[in-house]
């Protein structure tokens, strides 16, 4: 008996794999990768990278690609229920801008295979959704790409209205530098020694501060007598 069954669609290169689910009720068991089987399919590709999310219902991760470091993805739902969307990025692909829809859940334990060279995203059915996948590249943040998963010319039906979704778009640069620069200003306000002293610092105390200094240097005597204040 096949552990997988590999099934392929219009779109050249994604493929959707079911695994044989072995359960009563006690529970189950199955395999959701085995790299002979994968091979037999001609699926050879090594995946260098495992990623785990949960997301609440609602949410809309995408659409997410790399540009000079793309990934492939084999994703699969272990908790919850999602709408998954590959999007063909490839410009010399008969397919290209065209996108493919599969429903992903713990219950049907589908997994959905996507190449190198689409923009993938997924939105959030159930209350929460555990989604895990595996990557052949790893991540890299200078080469983040995201496409705005309601654009016109794509036309992807989400069955779920714009209003009703938060979409989380993947940070550029400049907004994790912005972040980590909000970050460090939250952490300076909530650090009772610093918030004194970025009080004492502020403007309004700048010359008050300026002028205690000069009398602590007369005090001591300092050489430069021309600072003092008479």
């Amino acid at each position: 008996m096949a552990k997988f069954e590999f099934i392929k669609n219009e779109i050249e290169g994604l493929v959707v794999i079911k695994p044989t689910v072995f359960g009563d009720d006690r529970g189950f068991f199955m395999e959701t990768f085995h790299k002979e089987e994968f091979a037999a399919a001609g699926i050879t590709r090594e995946f260098v990278q495992d990623n785990h999310s949960k997301s609440s219902k609602g949410v809309l991760r995408g659409l997410h690609f790399q540009k000079e470091f793309p990934q492939g993805k084999l994703v699969r739902v272990v908790k919850g229920s999602v709408f998954d969307v590959a999007v063909d990025l490839r410009k010399d692909s008969p397919t290209y801008k065209q996108h493919y829809i599969i429903h992903l859940s713990g219950e049907n334990q589908k997994q959905f295979l996507i190449p190198r060279g689409f923009a993938h995203g997924f939105v959030v059915l159930s209350e929460t959704a555990l989604f895990s996948y595996k990557c052949d590249n790893v991540y890299n943040k200078e080469s983040e790409g995201a496409i705005n998963p309601f654009d016109e010319e794509l036309n992807i039906n989400w069955e779920v209205n714009k209003e009703d979704v938060e979409i989380i778009e993947q940070k550029t640069e400049k907004q994790h530098e912005e972040q980590i620069v909000e970050n460090s200003k939250e952490e300076l306000t909530n650090n009772s020694y610093y918030k004194t002293l970025y009080n004492v610092l502020s403007k309004d105390n700048l010359i008050k501060v300026f002028y205690v200094l000069k009398q602590i240097l007369c005090l001591l005597n300092f050489r430069y007598k021309t600072l003092c204040i008479k």
